[in-house]
């Protein structure tokens, strides 16, 4: 059964002289487990489907089913609990807080949890080390690297546990060694049990994951399975 299940989207915002349409009535499924590249084209539709998938745009038309809940005939204040609990997000722009330290960045997805703010700090400590960064808790984010700054990104979505991770180009800004690091870690991750949708423009991030999908003018254009991913040592970042 399909984790992930969008039907006949279609997503259209107001142009300057006319409506534009970024999906166009296009229907795809995710397994659980699976590791999904999207790309296509600039202007395809790309990052709002990826924000559609995650709750976050609602569609002109069409639905969204996840572990069969539809997303979208959800209430406000239940589609974010939704979202904490299944989803995880990493941007491209990394969106950190600039004034709040690596482990105080981890923890906000904490903040409106049940969890004591020592046990938030245990929690964040935790994925913190399992990225790498148990040596930076303390430092700013101005004070990382490209590299140091996607991982705390990275932890962030990871620190509710979500089945789902969803990453817009999370290697864009990075170089090439980097961005193997990052993907190494992703794919590690979908390793581990969780489901990873990302969009990227760069094909040798497509290497990692189980299966392509490509997007031209709002719709799904192609979709197949790719070859083992990689398997070199791990980067340091």
């Amino acid at each position: 059964m399909s984790l992930i299940v969008a039907e006949h989207l279609c997503k259209e915002y107001n142009g300057s002289a006319e409506k534009v349409a970024a999906l166009n009535g296009m229907s795809v499924e995710i397994d659980q487990g699976e590791f999904i590249a999207v790309m296509g084209p600039s202007g395809s539709g790309k990052s709002t489907l990826l924000s559609v998938l995650g709750g976050l745009n609602h569609p002109t038309a069409g639905k969204v089913l996840v572990d069969e809940i539809d997303i979208y005939s959800l209430s406000t204040e239940r589609l974010a609990d939704f979202r904490r609990e299944y989803l995880g997000f990493v941007f491209q722009s990394f969106q950190l807080i600039p004034y709040l330290t690596v482990v105080e960045n981890v923890m906000l997805p904490l903040a409106v949890s049940q969890h004591s703010n020592r046990q938030q700090m245990d929690m964040a400590t935790v994925i913190l080390n399992r990225v790498g960064l148990e040596k930076k808790l303390k430092r700013l984010p101005d004070e990382l690297s490209g590299g140091e700054q996607e991982r705390v990104a990275i932890a962030r979505a990871l620190v509710n546990q979500p089945p789902i991770i969803l990453a817009d180009e999370p290697t864009g800004n990075l170089d090439s060694f980097t961005s193997a690091g990052i993907m190494q870690l992703l794919q590690t991750l979908n390793r581990e049990g969780h489901t990873v949708v990302i969009v990227t423009h760069n094909p040798v991030n497509v290497s990692y994951s189980n299966r392509c999908i490509e997007l031209r003018d709002g719709k799904l254009a192609h979709s197949e399975l790719e070859q083992a991913p990689p398997t070199g040592s791990q980067s340091v970042i």
